[in-house]
């Protein structure tokens, strides 16, 4: 990725969408800002569970991998004003024990000098799907 705009575009958060498909923490990483903040769709506290600066996001990242190791985004769509955006998606994945989600979800975003420094995710709260 080449220097960050100094103002995020869709086409911005929909490159993000594609390295989460992709599974590639690096490219998602040169999203973020040095400062960066991550709320889990879950977790004990108000905004599920957060993770500030770079290697706690970068942990955070990675647990949705973990925890669904086949984890898609499907359909995304984005929009962008000033310095928020949302990135709405279908969530797929299946963890270990074979339990499959599938939920449609929304990032909210915070930008700041071209880069994300707030990632907020919500998940719908939907039963999960029967093992293939």
């Amino acid at each position: 990725m080449a220097a960050p705009p100094s103002a995020v575009t869709t086409a911005f958060l929909l490159d993000f969408a594609a390295a989460w498909n992709r599974h590639d923490i690096e490219a998602l990483m040169r999203f973020m800002t040095d400062d960066c903040v991550f709320h889990a769709v879950a977790g004990p506290d108000l905004h599920g569970r957060s993770f500030s600066g770079r290697a706690a996001v970068r942990e955070g990242f990675a647990l949705a991998w973990q925890t669904f190791p086949d984890a898609a985004w499907r359909d995304p769509e984005a929009f962008v004003c000033g310095d928020r955006g949302v990135l709405e998606s279908t969530f797929t994945g299946t963890k270990a024990d074979g339990t499959r989600v599938e939920a449609r979800m929304v990032d909210v975003f915070t930008f700041r000098d071209g880069r994300i420094a707030v990632k907020n995710a919500y998940r719908k709260d939907r039963p999960p799907l029967p093992p293939r």
